[in-house]
């Protein structure tokens, strides 16, 4: 009976897990065009994402300034966009794709805290770089959202750990790897070689482990 139960509980929540993955949605809608004088929640995201990154240093206030121009500019120099300081369609869609808003932020330190809380610092933040090289594939969803709520892809989530409420270190761990630190080599899978029960997950091309964690291509 035990048995059962855990099993109908573990298909409940993978049911969960999948209604959770269509009815949350994947894309966010198109931020519109922010330049010069713009003021808005948008002007507050893009800064956010820009403070995250290294490029913007003050206060989040939703003012589209010379600063948070000056800003813009530096990243469109940096990841090959047509330095105007506009924060168009563009400069949008690389923004989403290498940084991460603040509800997004929260939901990798959830992952992070949820898989790997025994593991080291560098596992921690290993994890996290895991869903970021995700975001940049085209193999997996192309939003934060999307790829941790992606149907079996993270254990946590199948399990409900997910929801445990993360600790700074996780915090942490997240920002540092949406700041651009990669202990994986670009891994986009992760597994537990002692408790992993997909032989597919073997099949992948291994990178290196760290902790109890493989990371592979």
């Amino acid at each position: 009976m035990l048995l059962q139960r855990k099993t109908l509980t573990t298909l409940l929540i993978a049911m969960l897990t999948v209604i959770l993955a269509f009815v949350l949605p994947m894309q966010t809608m198109a931020a519109p065009t922010l330049k010069m004088g713009s003021q808005s929640g948008d002007v507050w995201d893009l800064q956010y994402r820009l403070q995250v990154l290294g490029y913007y240093q003050d206060d989040l206030d939703g003012s589209y300034g010379p600063k948070t121009y000056q800003a813009v500019r530096q990243f469109q120099k940096n990841y090959g966009l047509s330095v105007d300081g506009v924060a168009g369609e563009k400069t949008w869609r690389a923004l989403k794709k290498f940084s991460v808003n603040r509800g997004e932020m929260q939901m990798l330190a959830q992952l992070v805290y949820s898989e790997a809380r025994g593991e080291s610092y560098q596992g921690q933040v290993a994890v996290a770089a895991v869903v970021m090289n995700r975001l940049q594939s085209n193999l997996f969803p192309n939003t934060v959202k999307g790829v941790i709520f992606e149907p079996l892809a993270f254990t946590a989530i199948a399990d409900g750990q997910y929801w445990l409420t993360p600790n700074k270190t996780a915090y942490q761990a997240a920002w540092d790897a949406v700041r651009g630190w990669d202990p994986t080599g670009n891994a986009i899978y992760y597994f537990n070689p002692d408790t992993a029960t997909s032989k597919w997950i073997w099949s992948r091309p291994q990178i290196k482990k760290i902790g109890k964690h493989i990371f592979a291509k």
